[in-house]
């Protein structure tokens, strides 16, 4: 059955970790944290990690006596990255008893499904680095949270770092975005385009067919074409089948950018000096190791309790980055506790105020074990993605080194894009844009 393996997994967490899913006495006492995963899929490699992240964070912060005692109870609901399971797997965990915290729905085509039906069901959506990049409008998106960054913000801090390299002039150049067919895939193209008007480059978009295993066709295009660059906006089996194609044909690797969701070690590693010179844009510090993976080990791992089959997962960029999803979500239930009451369960009407009031400073990353992995970040009514930090990591043949500062994208393009997009979407829907003063 598709949720055998998320009741094996809340069974684990109940006797593991303290998060009793027993009785009604039992549960008044847990905060509920649905976790829609893909396990199994085209994007398995990457889902994996990504969801044993999340997992561990959670069952560290168990280990760590709950939330001001409230212990976090959860699920894992396989979704494949279908988003027919996905929207599934949301109605079926929406209104678990005990209060369910936030979805972090792990897919933009789900995200797109169920952000119609979150007004409604009153149902938190957190996409960390994905989803609707408008939805970082959050007049219009109440109940979506972008945090971190969006493809938009990503793609643009790709083109500064290409600016940067050919000292500040792009005219007459061509950038070539190889994509995912899908509405993730398609997600940084309104930006690109203004980017393009604006620097004078060519871009040309050539998508790639799910599950993206054949792609000489496209690569062929490439080396007709002879782009300066390509942006890729992959992920899973795509993403290695894309730099071995890059490599069949002779196109040099240090001239790929990859969005953050192609940028993980097991898109690499077996390519090894194959890779060599790609590049990838992070949202948080690429495989920096900080006390938070010190304490997963010592806690989880060291106690035969982590999620991952091997404790040499942590530190890996797509695990990390589960860790710092579920850091958020967690940091947001703190926050509202804050406000509505400490010790006690929230709604996700209360979670929601608390990611919309977040306020995490360097100071409290360094608390919770993050200071060296994330910049701070501060959101508001009107802004529910933070403040957006990036920067590029290169493969040198075998790990990932940073190779840039920090980025923030442009917010002259970024700003008007979103509200563009955002108040095109209320029209579509119906919905009142809300006053944030």
């Amino acid at each position: 059955m598709m949720f055998k393996k998320a009741a094996i997994a809340a069974a684990t967490v109940a006797a593991g970790m303290g998060a009793l899913l027993g009785s009604p006495a039992a549960q008044a006492q847990e905060q509920f944290q649905p976790l829609l995963v893909y396990r199994t899929g085209q994007f398995a490699p990457l889902g994996i990690p990504w969801a044993d992240g999340k997992q561990d964070y959670l069952k560290l912060v168990n280990a760590r006596g709950g939330i001001n005692g409230v212990k976090i109870a959860f699920e894992e609901c396989e979704t494949a990255y279908d988003t027919a399971k996905g929207v599934e797997c949301y109605e079926r965990l929406k209104s678990r008893p005990g209060g369910t915290a936030s979805f972090d729905t792990q897919s933009t085509g789900i995200t797109y499904a169920v952000s119609d039906k979150a007004p409604g069901d009153k149902a938190t959506i957190v996409t960390a680095g994905y989803g609707l990049s408008q939805s970082a409008d959050g007049r219009v998106f109440e109940w979506n949270f972008p945090l971190l960054g969006t493809y938009w913000t990503a793609a643009d801090s790709i083109i500064q770092d290409i600016l940067k390299k050919e000292k500040g002039n792009l005219k007459g150049k061509k950038i070539a975005l190889v994509y995912h067919d899908s509405p993730y895939g398609k997600e940084p193209i309104p930006l690109l385009e203004k980017r393009a008007a604006k620097e004078g480059f060519e871009l040309l978009k050539l998508p790639v067919t799910a599950p993206g295993v054949e792609q000489k066709s496209t690569w062929l295009q490439v080396r007709q074409q002879r782009p300066d660059y390509v942006l890729l906006w992959s992920a899973g089996v795509m993403t290695p089948t894309a730099v071995r194609e890059a490599q069949a044909t002779g196109y040099a690797r240090d001239k790929i950018y990859g969005i953050w969701w192609a940028g993980s070690d097991h898109d690499v590693k077996d390519i090894g000096a194959g890779a060599k010179g790609y590049n990838t844009v992070t949202i948080h510090n690429t495989a920096e190791h900080d006390k938070v993976h010190d304490e997963v080990k010592a806690q989880l791992y060291d106690k035969g309790q982590g999620t991952a089959k091997d404790a040499k997962e942590l530190g890996a960029m797509a695990h990390t980055r589960g860790m710092v999803i579920s850091m958020l979500q967690v940091e947001a239930i703190r926050t509202a506790q804050e406000k509505f009451g400490k010790g006690k369960v929230m709604t996700s009407e209360q979670v929601r105020w608390g990611l919309e009031n977040l306020n995490l400073t360097q100071e409290r990353l360094n608390e919770l074990g993050f200071g060296k992995i994330l910049k701070p970040i501060k959101t508001s009514c009107e802004n529910h993605m933070g403040t957006d930090w990036s920067r590029i990591a290169q493969w040198d043949g075998a790990k990932w080194v940073a190779v840039s500062d920090w980025y923030q994208a442009d917010k002259s393009l970024i700003d008007p894009l979103v509200k563009e997009y955002g108040e095109k979407y209320a029209k579509e829907k119906n919905l009142k844009v809300r006053s944030c003063n």
